[in-house]
């Protein structure tokens, strides 16, 4: 068993790159923690910190209450599933699982009865005396999870080990890494960039963007009480409606939303009133996904945007539209450039010799941080259509070209500030 700690951990590579950026997260004993993001968001880079094959460039990272900054990758008790498994191709499957415990010289019975009884719970019991290259995608990455289970280490790092298979064998191999790795209890850290790997597969989920943390919690947390605008937006299935509203109070008898051609009320009992009152006069953003708008008939008396259906699209389980209303959809916010904060990093790193290995590493980095451009007006930069985006079932009640009348649930309206972070805090 082990908890990995990091504290503060930041990551800069040589030019001023800013990979990771001041990372505070921990891992529990036994626990399933994915983090998930696009590509390019630091992710592999931290899991590749954790397990020593990249330095941490400042902050602190404990392993099982080690300090494991300067620890050797064959000291740190962690066992790694590559992308491609990265297996042995002159070894049969047998030799591949086997081969960290004959490293270990461990008993040769030992290791054949282990190495018997984990290829069965893999279902590559048959395959044994095969080699890699006559192996399927799927039955490479089993082999490649039995090699780092079958010495069992205190800490599983995964790095998207389904990303290469097709969508049957990651959901079959999905549920057997789930049972095998919680069955023995070790704590996991899996990194992947597909969100229903992440929600199925997570006890908690660290979400990530540009080096920085955006969100962490289960996954029913992160999904239905977002912390941030790119959370929401990254974790819905469908594309996320971000629309731009101002706030007002008229006659502070309620609050109102203000899209321009459409309002929506929000009665001073509602519990998100107040956070939302500190913004009157200001600009929002609103986050809705489709399935919280829907067709509804002139005799609806909640909430509704007018428009135009511009298209339909089948996704065989339901139908989504595309309506024209004229409310102005924004971006999803983005962290600062990583190029800037790696020069404020190295201006503020605290430590003579973080100071140092940061300043070698940033040009410039003992200058003043050079500024960063301010935020956008919200509203421009985005690279889409003003639409609405409607879950409209599986049967569609619209044509492209006609007229609708778009229901919106309040309730589950998403409240976000200009730089993407929530206005009314989630619950954690």
């Amino acid at each position: 068993m082990s908890t990995v700690v990091l504290d503060n951990v930041s990551k800069v590579y040589p030019g001023g790159y800013l990979a990771v950026d001041r990372m505070n997260l921990r891992a529990e004993n036994g626990e399933f923690l994915v983090l998930l993001g696009p590509s390019g968001c630091g992710k592999s880079t931290l899991l590749r910190m954790i397990a020593g094959l990249e330095e941490v460039t400042s902050g602190d990272l404990w392993l099982g209450g080690t300090l494991a900054n300067d620890l050797a990758p064959r000291d740190r008790d962690v066992a790694m599933v590559f992308q491609n498994g990265a297996l042995y191709p002159h070894r049969t499957v047998r030799g591949n699982m086997a081969f960290p415990l004959e490293i270990a010289k461990a008993d040769p019975a030992m290791v054949r009865e282990r190495v018997t009884e984990l290829s069965k719970a893999l279902h590559i019991d048959e395959t044994l005396e095969r080699r890699p290259g006559t192996l399927s995608g799927g039955q490479r990455q089993r082999v490649a999870m039995g090699r780092a289970i079958v010495r069992q280490p205190s800490l599983f790092l995964m790095d998207e080990p389904l990303s290469n298979l097709d969508a049957g064998m990651r959901t079959e191999l999905r549920m057997e890494i789930s049972s095998l790795v919680r069955s023995l209890g070790v704590t996991t850290v899996y990194v992947t960039h597909d969100q229903v790997e992440a929600l199925t597969l997570a006890d908690r989920i660290a979400i990530m963007n540009r080096g920085v943390l955006q969100d962490l919690g289960t996954p029913g947390q992160v999904y239905n009480d977002p912390a941030t605008a790119f959370t929401a937006a990254f974790l819905s299935s469908q594309q996320l409606n971000l629309l731009a509203a101002t706030v007002r109070t008229p006659q502070n008898q309620f609050i109102l939303l203000d899209f321009g051609v459409h309002q929506i009320t929000i009665p001073w009992t509602d519990p998100r009133a107040y956070a939302i009152s500190q913004h009157v006069g200001r600009q929002i953003i609103v986050g809705l996904r489709p399935d919280c708008l829907a067709p509804v008939p002139e005799t609806f008396e909640g909430p509704v945007f007018l428009g135009r259906v511009r298209a339909l699209e089948y996704h065989g389980h339901e139908w989504l539209a595309y309506v024209e209303s004229g409310i102005p959809t924004v971006p999803v916010p983005e962290p600062p450039d990583p190029r800037h904060k790696a020069r404020d990093l190295a201006a503020t790193a605290p430590g003579s010799r973080a100071r140092a290995v940061l300043r070698r590493l940033i040009p410039g980095a003992g200058l003043d941080p050079a500024p960063i451009q301010a935020q956008e007006q919200v509203g421009a930069g985005t690279h889409r259509r003003a639409d609405l985006i409607v879950r409209v079932g599986s049967r569609p009640v619209w044509r492209a070209g006609e007229p609708a009348r778009v229901g919106v649930d309040v309730t589950r309206l998403m409240l976000f500030a200009l730089d993407g972070s929530r206005i009314d805090p989630p619950h954690r």
